[in-house]
């Protein structure tokens, strides 16, 4: 058996994975935001959506504290719930799944396909019946799912939809789309298009309805944060749709606290005991400037793949694909796999690597091999491409604060590193 003897790297270089990227144009709108007077939800707050609502070409954003906010209310709206089933990937992060759990759905999980992160759409098919009301697929690291593929299959599948809904505007929504609801997670995916029948969508104006996150390690962010947002729906009001984001998110108040400062407008009503998840003016301070500063970002994220996409090539390592004739990601993560490389390796590999200051990472580990969701009664048994494709899954750093020498330190180090563990075997 071989003896491992590689000697531990000293650096004085230290790579963070995702640093968020603040210049003084975000520092100073925030002190204006404090010196305002107004902090929570406010005109910052509606500023932001009314302007993002404009770059993805949708008719109205909503900004929450999360994207996981912005999928429950999505699918309370929605009147989703007990009985109903939600069909989410193996693949994903917890907020996916979570989300329809805290609805009272079943989650159905999909198993990824044998060569790719993407739900196993066959699957998907087969997985639909009465009970199923959405389906959630995942913009995973920025790059887009094959919608057009998923709708099909949705529109194939019409005849098993039994539209339903606890409330009446989910009864509404369920009735008018007619068919398994398609919910996209782009918590990465900000930025990211689709080229679908000879035109470009922005994410966001793809599913049937679409979730954000601004977490401090997405590309643009807002601290902690999120957006939901849909595409028009026949014989359904976008400003209803609005008008239950608002109630849901501020305890089913029909007055937030900018309309009570109107006045003789100090009374309000509750409409229903419902939940607290509204964004701040603060957090939208910072998303005002993120959004001026976005296009030179995600400019800069494909500079740095366009570099590790050449490294990993000669190196034979496979990774994410995030810019093709017909998609445009949003560039969010650098996912390599390193073929012959098992669990063991991996895990040696990320830790050589932050022996010489840099920090990777692995997204993800598939949720059925969590014990939260064993304790559910997940079978792990039943993912096997999902958990062989996180099994030699290495995430390097990417964010917009890498400059060009960190670029070509990671791809060396990361080059000799690959060989060195993978030569032990």
């Amino acid at each position: 058996m071989a003896v491992i003897t590689e000697k531990l790297h000293v650096t004085n270089h230290h790579i963070d994975f995702s640093p968020p990227d603040m210049s003084e144009l975000e520092i100073s709108e925030v002190i204006e935001v404090l010196q305002s007077g107004w902090i929570t939800t406010g005109p910052r707050t509606k500023k932001l959506e009314t302007l993002l609502a404009d770059y993805m070409g949708t008719p109205k954003v909503v900004c929450l504290n999360s994207a996981t906010a912005a999928e429950e209310l999505i699918l309370r709206i929605l009147g989703i719930g007990e009985g109903d089933e939600v069909i989410v990937p193996a693949y994903t992060y917890t907020s996916t799944a979570a989300a329809a759990l805290h609805v009272g759905a079943k989650v159905i999980f999909i198993d990824s396909q044998t060569d790719c992160m993407e739900m196993d759409y066959d699957a998907v098919e087969r997985a639909i019946n009465e009970h199923t009301k959405a389906i959630i697929p995942v913009d995973l690291g920025g790059v887009v799912c094959d919608y057009e593929r998923i709708f099909e299959l949705a529109e194939r599948k019409r005849d098993c939809f039994v539209p339903g809904g606890n409330n009446n505007i989910g009864e509404k929504i369920q009735n008018a789309i007619g068919r398994v609801i398609v919910i996209a997670d782009c918590a990465h995916a900000l930025g990211a298009q689709k080229k679908i029948n000879n035109s470009w969508y922005m994410a966001g104006n793809i599913a049937d309805f679409s979730t954000f996150s601004f977490h401090a390690v997405k590309n643009f962010t807002t601290a902690e944060g999120g957006a939901a947002t849909w595409r028009e729906i026949a014989d359904v009001d976008s400003d209803e749709i609005y008008r239950f984001f608002q109630l849901y998110s501020l305890h089913g108040q029909n007055k937030d606290a900018l309309a009570k400062t109107q006045l003789g407008s100090w009374e309000y009503d509750i409409i229903g005991p419902w939940y607290k998840c509204n964004m701040t003016d603060i957090m939208a301070g910072i998303g005002l400037k993120q959004l001026e500063r976005y296009p030179d970002l995600l400019k800069r994220r494909e500079e740095i793949i366009s570099r590790y996409d050449k490294a990993c090539d000669e190196l034979g390592i496979e990774h994410l694909v995030h810019y093709t004739d017909n998609m445009v990601s949003s560039g969010h993560l650098y996912i390599t796999r390193i073929p012959g490389a098992n669990d063991f390796d991996r895990r040696k590999i990320i830790t050589s690597m932050a022996e010489r200051g840099i920090v990777c990472n692995v997204h993800y580990k598939p949720l059925p091999l969590m014990s939260g969701y064993q304790a559910l009664g997940v079978d792990k048994t039943k993912y096997s491409n999902a958990v062989r494709l996180y099994q030699n899954e290495v995430t390097l750093p990417l964010h917009t604060l890498l400059t060009d020498e960190d670029v070509s330190y990671v791809t060396e180090q990361f080059a000799d590193v690959v060989k060195n563990i993978l030569n032990y075997k």
